[in-house]
């Protein structure tokens, strides 16, 4: 690639940026669909588990009669190591999309390859529903963690890249509500379908899956790829030409010229200080550097990971995979659909706030005061849950429980994922998000693993019951240790200032950090003619020829 393309960057630490339009917002905001592939798939788990017919269908069971004794009714469940790997399967096979997601982005684009997690999630959808038997269920759930795997892991990274920094928080956000949204059809669709007698229980709420994978796909046709990809491909003509339209700027504008710079000047700083030797060593680079330096790659990769585990152990899916298990087993609830039907209203209604704090607060702050009242509350439900089993103090655990799910939606539900597309330079952005995602998978899969051993007594489990709370309990008490100690504040920050915050900044100073230069300045790039071919600018070419 020869030839040159003038682009001239500012010292303005104002300037970084382009102004934008709501036409730029939208195009961004759109890319948050991908949350109801999450969300739907997370949610229609729990109630089909608990369909009369499914039940019968994949045990061999005769559904109960309503004279039927208690002891027959109890025994009336899928078994629970089946339980346990239909639910986890999932969450096994997002793990290992998440990761290979991180190379596919580089190699194909951020774009491309949330399509391609369509693809593959409708493959999957298609195999669940067409089962009537263990075997092709799970292979069905295996193949679409595969593709939600994809999607979940590139498109935070495709909206954190894409998004202007003072919304950004509140974008990269609308996929949390996006995941609630799926919960909540997810809970409607269940609960529309319990009590039919044929296929039709279970095979409607698989079949719909395959509506968002189409949705998703069709709509990022339109879209454009995202300009640090470009940036990192050496393509500058189409980082600024996809630039332009995501700030809904004229060609040539001086504007996107100076956002476009800086991050040009941003990823030629960060390629000269971390090394690229090929595939292998473009991966190692997400562990290199001090564990005491919290701008290193390893103590960004660890903030990534280590965030999303965090995010598991509030204990959140406990109520979204089995509440309804749960609720039943409270014994004085009617209808335990309808309960859960309502927490997942509690959750879609809550989130919407987060758009407004994480940016009026900032995400260090919410999360800090989300996990306390997430600590408080659950220890309310435990303490009530073994003190008390009459009607009235199982509608004040339900209140509580409300409560926790309202400060995990405001705050550590979308947090957590605003701030792990915000900490990783560009050179391993990619992989530091998919990183950081298949974390999450993986504590998700250990913990739908484990639960089903202790909230029931089938194959040879204990089940704690309400004093399970205790256990979540504990572990959001973990979680405001660490929010305090380890999340950096960066509100309002674009991603290259982000970089430079980590580098002069620790975690509990992080907020009152300005920006006070820019990379284009340093880089002596203000009056600089950016070469179109630029050579160090991308591992993956290496890579490429090294895989």
């Amino acid at each position: 690639m020869g030839g040159g393309v003038a682009f001239v960057g500012t010292a303005d630490t104002g300037r970084v940026e382009s102004p934008v339009t709501w036409k730029s917002y939208m195009m961004c905001a759109f890319a948050a669909f991908g949350g109801i592939f999450f969300g739907f798939d997370s949610g229609y788990i729990s109630g089909v588990l608990a369909m009369d017919y499914f039940i019968h269908l994949f045990t061999g069971l005769p559904i109960p009669g309503p004279d039927a004794s208690a002891a027959v009714k109890n025994a009336f469940v899928i078994p629970t190591p089946h339980k346990s790997l239909i639910v986890s399967i999932l969450s096994a096979g997002t793990f290992f999309g998440a990761i290979l997601a991180g190379d596919l982005a580089d190699w194909f684009g951020r774009r491309t390859t949330v399509i391609l997690g369509c693809i593959v999630y409708g493959i999957g959808c298609i195999l669940q529903t067409a089962s009537s038997g263990l075997g092709l269920l799970v292979a069905g759930r295996l193949i679409a963690g595969f593709g939600v795997g994809f999607v979940s892991a590139i498109i935070i990274l495709y909206m954190s890249e894409i998004a202007p920094k003072k919304v950004r928080g509140a974008i990269v956000s609308g996929y949390q509500f996006a995941i609630t949204i799926g919960l909540l059809l997810a809970s409607c669709v269940d609960y529309a379908t319990e009590n039919r007698t044929d296929s039709g229980s279970y095979r409607i709420p698989m079949a719909l899956q395959l509506l968002w994978a189409l949705v998703l796909a069709g709509g990022l046709l339109w879209l454009p790829e995202s300009p640090r990809y470009f940036v990192m491909k050496g393509q500058l003509e189409k980082a600024a030409h996809v630039l332009e339209r995501l700030r809904d700027q004229p060609p040539g504008s001086e504007l996107v010229q100076a956002e476009l710079t800086e991050i040009i000047a941003n990823h030629e700083y960060e390629m000269s200080v971390i090394p690229q030797s090929g595939y292998f060593s473009s991966w190692a680079n997400c562990f290199r550097g001090s564990l005491t330096n919290p701008a290193s790659n390893l103590r960004r990769t660890i903030l990534g990971t280590s965030m999303q585990m965090m995010q598991q152990w509030t204990g959140i899916n406990f109520i979204f995979y089995f509440g309804t298990t749960f609720f039943t087993a409270l014994g004085t609830i009617s209808n335990p659909f309808l309960i859960s039907l309502i927490t997942t209203l509690v959750n879609v209604c809550s989130t919407p706030i987060s758009f407004w704090i994480i940016e009026r607060f900032g995400r260090r702050t919410i999360m800090i005061w989300g996990a306390l009242g997430m600590v408080v509350c659950e220890f309310i439900v435990a303490i009530i849950g073994v003190t008390d089993s009459s009607k009235p103090a199982i509608s004040a655990m339900i209140a509580f429980i409300c409560l926790y799910i309202f400060f995990f939606a405001t705050t550590w539900g979308p947090g957590a994922w605003v701030v792990i597309g915000e900490v990783f330079p560009l050179p391993i952005r990619s992989r530091g998000v998919a990183l950081s995602t298949a974390s999450n998978w993986l504590w998700n899969c250990i913990i739908t693993v484990i639960t089903p051993y202790i909230t029931s007594t089938a194959g040879g489990g204990v089940d704690l019951g309400p004093k399970i709370f205790f256990l979540w309990g504990s572990l959001c008490l973990l979680c405001l240790i660490y929010a305090y100690f380890l999340i950096p504040e960066t509100k309002g920050l674009t991603l290259e200032q982000v970089d430079r915050m980590l580098e002069e900044t620790t975690p509990m100073t992080s907020a009152k950090w300005v920006p006070h230069s820019t990379y284009a300045a340093e880089m002596g790039m203000t009056e600089k003619t950016v070469p179109h071919g630029v050579e160090h600018v991308e591992a993956g070419k290496e890579a490429d020829s090294n895989v």
